[in-house]
């Protein structure tokens, strides 16, 4: 019988103590969501600004944008790596627009010293963009709630993330959203799916993806899969 590794590469790359590991975990998740919300919370800011300030027409080209890749500025994973006196962040991110801007790296460090309050330590922060961003499936999910929350059919947003990833090198996705489609008084779910999804193989490489849309009626659910490749 022949066995086959299954090995996933993990985000997080420290050493510690078994009593300090889990403070070690803690912190990790203070950095991670420190980053995304600093992301969400100048992205709305961003995106009010824009509506608030520009003309009807540079509006129009605005939310052009947002359609053709209104995925922006959505992390894939944060890599951490924990060495005595420095923190290195490496973060993935597919459209990295925000964190390109002056003065904004600066200024997420302070956020990160705040919220982790360690004077001893200082943070390296490096901005990775994703090759094939419509290959990830977060990056699917932020583009059909985007479409979602802009009053799209859920059909055709489904549609359009599965064009999307015809960019992307992948041998099979799926989409799934259930709740109360349309605004409908029963809820259901309805799903789309191209190519193979192996889901009973472990050698295959899968990327998975849940994501909650708020929407005027009630809080939708979104799941992808995306089969990579075949170890």
């Amino acid at each position: 019988m022949c066995y086959v590794p299954i090995i996933e590469v993990e985000h997080s790359f420290w050493f510690a103590q078994p009593k300090n590991y889990s403070e070690g975990l803690q912190e990790d998740k203070k950095i991670r969501d420190c980053i995304k919300n600093y992301i969400q919370k100048n992205r709305k800011k961003g995106s009010n600004r824009k509506i608030e300030s520009d003309s009807s027409s540079e509006v129009i080209t605005h939310n052009r944008k947002m359609d053709s890749g209104s995925s922006s500025e959505v992390i894939t994973h944060i890599e951490i790596q924990k060495e005595i006196d420095t923190i290195h962040i490496i973060i993935h991110i597919g459209f990295p627009n925000l964190l390109k801007k002056k003065g904004a790296i600066e200024e997420l460090e302070k956020d990160l010293q705040k919220e982790i309050n360690s004077v001893n330590q200082r943070f390296n922060i490096s901005i990775e963009k994703v090759k094939e961003p419509y290959r990830q499936p977060n990056i699917l999910a932020e583009y059909i709630a985007f479409q979602l929350k802009n009053r799209v059919s859920f059909r055709k947003a489904m549609k359009k993330a599965i064009e999307l990833t015809k960019k992307a090198d992948i041998r099979g996705v799926k989409v799934k959203i259930a709740g109360r489609l349309g605004g409908k008084e029963i809820a259901r779910a309805e799903s789309i799916k191209k190519g193979r999804l192996p889901l009973q193989t472990i050698r295959a490489k899968i990327d998975y993806c849940c994501y909650p849309i708020r929407t005027i009626y009630e809080v939708l659910g979104v799941k992808i899969w995306i089969f990579v490749d075949e170890e």
